[in-house]
Formats: C-alpha cells, structure tokens, sequence
C-alpha cells in the first residue's frame, strides 16, 4: 500500500507544469469532432424518436384524462339519474302507501256498515222470532186456559158448558186482560 502512495506522489510530482495541465489542441479536435458527431446522431436519430414516444405518452395521458373526465361525468350524470329515479320511486311508494291506506280505511267502513247490517239483520231476525214465539205460547195459553177454565167451570157448575162458547169467553176475557196498561212482570204497574 505504501507503494501506491509512493508512486502516486511520483506522478503528481512530473505534472507540475502547466502546460501539462491543458489538454492539447489535438484532444481538443477529436473531443469535438466526437461531441459534433454524437450532437448530430443524437438531433438526427435518437432526440426524434425521444419526441415522438414522448409525444405518444403525452397524448395516450391526455386520452386517459379526457376519458377519465368523460368516464366521471357520465358517472356523476348515472348518479343524478339515480337519484332522480329514486326519488320518483319513494314518490310512488308514498303514493302506493297512501292509496293502500284510503283503500284500506274504504274496505274496514265497508265491512263496518256490513256488519252492521248484518247485527240490524240478525237482531231483527231474533225480534221476529221473539214475537213469533210469544205470540206461538200466547196462543198455546189461551187454549190450555180456554180448556181448563171449560173443565173446572164443568166440575162447579156440574153441568157441561158449550166449548166454543166457553172458549169466546176466555178470548174475550184474555183481549180484556191485554188491553190493560202492561206492568213491569212483577204484577206491580
């Protein structure tokens, strides 16, 4: 190692005069004629194709950015229709709710109005039937009692009554007793 000092020092030793230091005109010239000849290669063939591939990446970049711009428009156009579209849609929903709700309320005051008819109906029904019934066992009591007021008249008279007439009598009597101002069932008026 040392010996590469030593002869390192040796070297800058020699070149102490300044001429040494300045390249010759020689150098100089065929430094140039290179540099002129690499210029003259590089302007001629590589700088255009330099251009050209740089122009190409300028205009592929400039086409992704117009279709990115192109792309984010018509995507922010979708969303406005989207938006657009569903609002129409709740707008509809609403609407289909509302007229569920009205159609609803119609049928529960139609079926209301039915079912009351129908009671109405029913009750009338049991009334007629009531009065039926009553007036089946009124009858069914103005003969039993027609017989048995004709059969206990028989035993105390101790004679036989004529049965129709005896049966006039107790209608008679029975349309008497109706034609009374009616109590409350307990006998009391």
């Amino acid at each position: 190692m040392n010996a590469v000092i030593g002869t390192a020092l040796l070297a800058v030793e020699q070149v102490s005069d300044k001429k040494d230091l300045y390249p010759k005109l020689s150098e100089l010239a065929a430094g140039a004629l290179a540099f002129a000849i690499l210029f003259f290669f590089m302007a001629k063939w590589a700088l255009p194709r330099l251009n050209a591939i740089l122009e190409e990446r300028r205009g592929k970049i400039q086409g992704d950015l117009e279709k990115a711009e192109a792309t984010r428009h018509e995507a922010e156009q979708e969303l406005s229709d989207y938006r657009q579209k569903l609002s129409v849609a709740r707008d509809e929903a609403n609407r289909i709710i509302e007229e569920a709700r009205k159609t609803a309320e119609a049928m529960r005051q139609d079926m209301s109005k039915k079912a009351e008819a129908e009671s109405q109906s029913i009750v009338a029904r049991a009334q007629d039937e009531i009065r039926a019934e009553r007036d089946r066992v009124f009858q069914e009591l103005r003969t039993q009692v027609g017989e048995l007021s004709l059969t206990l008249a028989g035993r105390m008279v101790g004679e036989s009554l004529d049965k129709d007439r005896h049966l006039r009598l107790v209608d008679e009597y029975i349309d008497q007793l109706s034609g009374m101002s009616p109590g409350n069932g307990n006998g009391k008026e």
